[in-house]
Parts: C-alpha cells; sequence; structure tokens
C-alpha cells in the first residue's frame, strides 16, 4: 500500500549579499537571493490568513474494474495560515477545514485567530491536532500531509540548500499541469510577464526532508521560477517518487495588492498510486490580516 509522507526537518533564510551593479547574476547569488527572499516571505506571510477552495478527485487506474471514478470529487473549503512551530523551531502550514462538499463541518468563527492569539509561535500539539483533523477529509487511499503549497519553499531556505544540487536551465522550460495537456504558463493565473531564471533542483543527501512513516527516505526533485533580481519564486514544481507512489505539487505566485507581497494563488497536484490517480486543484483568496 502507498505510504504516508511526512515533513521532517525546515531551516532558516541568510541575508542577501550584494553584487556589483549591472553584473549578471551567478547561480549562487540567485540561490542566496532565494533563501532571504524565503525568510521575508515566511515572516510576512506568517500574519495572513487566506481562504482555500480545494477540489480533490480518485480515478482507478487498475485492469481489475470497468469503473474509472472511485469516489465523487470533494470540495474542501478552508482557512489556511502559515505559523512557527515553538517546538520543532521551523514554520508549518494549517489547513482548517471549515465545510465539505457545501456542508459546514464546525463552526468557523475565526477559529485560528482564537486558538494562535497574540502567540505567533503555536504549540506542536495545537498545530498536531489541525493537521491530522485536515488530513482526514482527503480523497483516495494514498495517506499524505504534504498536500500545502509551501513545502517546495523549505527546499531553497539555507539551512537546506545544501542538502540539494541546483542547475540553472538557459533552455526553454515550460511549466505543465499535471495532466501535461497544457502548459501552466497559458494558464492566466500561471502566466508572468517579468524575465525568469528556472533552476532545477534534485536532493542528494541521504536522510531527505520528506520521509516515510517508518524513516524510509523520499527524495525530492523539480524546478523553482524565480526572478534572478529579488530572489522571488514565482513557480514552484516539486516532484517526490517513492513507497509506491508518484506525486507531481506545482504552485503560482502572484502580488496581491491588499498584502503587498507575493502570495499563492493556484496549486495542482497529482499522486499516482497503486491502483489509482488523485488528482487536486486548489485556488485562494479572501487574504485577511491575523488579528493579534
Amino acid at each position: 500500500m502507498p505510504g504516508r509522507w511526512a515533513i521532517v526537518i525546515a531551516g532558516v533564510g541568510l541575508a542577501l549579499a550584494a553584487r556589483p551593479s549591472g553584473q549578471a547574476p551567478e547561480l549562487k547569488d540567485v540561490l542566496k537571493s532565494a533563501a532571504a527572499y524565503v525568510e521575508r516571505f515566511h515572516q510576512q506571510l506568517s500574519q495572513i490568513v487566506s481562504e482555500e477552495t480545494y477540489v480533490q478527485t480518485v480515478v482507478n487506474t487498475s485492469w481489475s474494474t470497468d469503473s474509472m471514478l472511485l469516489l465523487p470529487a470533494r470540495t474542501l473549503r478552508s482557512d489556511l495560515i502559515l505559523v512557527r512551530s515553538a517546538a520543532e523551531q521551523r514554520f508549518v502550514e494549517l489547513r482548517d477545514v471549515f465545510e465539505v462538499d457545501g456542508q459546514p463541518v464546525r463552526d468557523r468563527q475565526a477559529r485560528l485567530e482564537r486558538l494562535l492569539g497574540a502567540n505567533s509561535r503555536a504549540a506542536g500539539s495545537q498545530i498536531a491536532a489541525i493537521i491530522q483533523e485536515s488530513a482526514r477529509y482527503n480523497v483516495g487511499d494514498i495517506q499524505r500531509n504534504v498536500n500545502t503549497p509551501l513545502l517546495a519553499l523549505m527546499f531553497l531556505q539555507d539551512d537546506n540548500q545544501r542538502r540539494f544540487t541546483f542547475t540553472h536551465l538557459t533552455r526553454d522550460t515550460p511549466v505543465f499541469t499535471e495532466s501535461r495537456d497544457r502548459e501552466l504558463n497559458d494558464a492566466p493565473v500561471f502566466r508572468v510577464s517579468t524575465e525568469m531564471w528556472t533552476i532545477e533542483y534534485q536532493e542528494r543527501t541521504k536522510a531527505t526532508v520528506i520521509r516515510t512513516p517508518s524513516g524510509g527516505n523520499l527524495p525530492a526533485r523539480g524546478r523553482f521560477w524565480i526572478d534572478p533580481s529579488t530572489g522571488a519564486v514565482l513557480i514552484s514544481e516539486m516532484i517526490v517518487d517513492g513507497a509506491g507512489v508518484i506525486a507531481t505539487v506545482t504552485v503560482s505566485y502572484q502580488s496581491e495588492p491588499l498584502m503587498g507581497l507575493l502570495v499563492p494563488i493556484e496549486m495542482r497536484e497529482s499522486y499516482v498510486g497503486r491502483g489509482e490517480r488523485i488528482t487536486g486543484h486548489a485556488v485562494y483568496g479572501k487574504f485577511r490580516i491575523l488579528k493579534q
């Protein structure tokens, strides 16, 4: 049976090193810029709650049945926020589901604000309870907790970059949807006007960021589309292949005028395991400042 993936580590950012005006950046410069950007981004976004509308579908891929659709599509509506775990000293995304297929599952009433209160660091027990509760609404038999939009940004943190090999791809590298039937660049929310660097990454250390419940390694690979002048991540792609599952998660970021920073706008994902294929499509909006 496909295994469940769990995030086990994270790091912190590094200050941006200046370079002479007019000099073309090198890969190491862009990676330093990206590390500093992710650190600032985490600090800024940790004060913001977004509303997520998340549709999941699961299809049978085995030859043992003529029925392809295993379950009806499921639509989740949730509050999503980035919090810093006091126990683990890292940022964690919390998905707090308040509606499933149009039916409320709890009294919303800004529960995240009440839970976190004025303390920006959430207790480990609080985080674990919300993660466990939200994961039970996932469809399909492939258990997962890596289906959050900001996960891939961990790999750009300074303490984590040493775990990866990064390559600047100079050839044209379009971004595809999970079904690879059209380029994400052609979708409105994935279209960008700025010049981007495409940076490919491959996890190379034995102790990987993502693990199976038994501690097995699940190396990640993928690409980032980064503004080389600022280090801002405009698109992220993460691929994890192991424990009988191939997962692909692609996220687009766009500017949010009211927030004054880039925010995740759309996430597309697929999980292909033994006998089933799960796809997900999430969009984000209604951003609001966390009340302290």
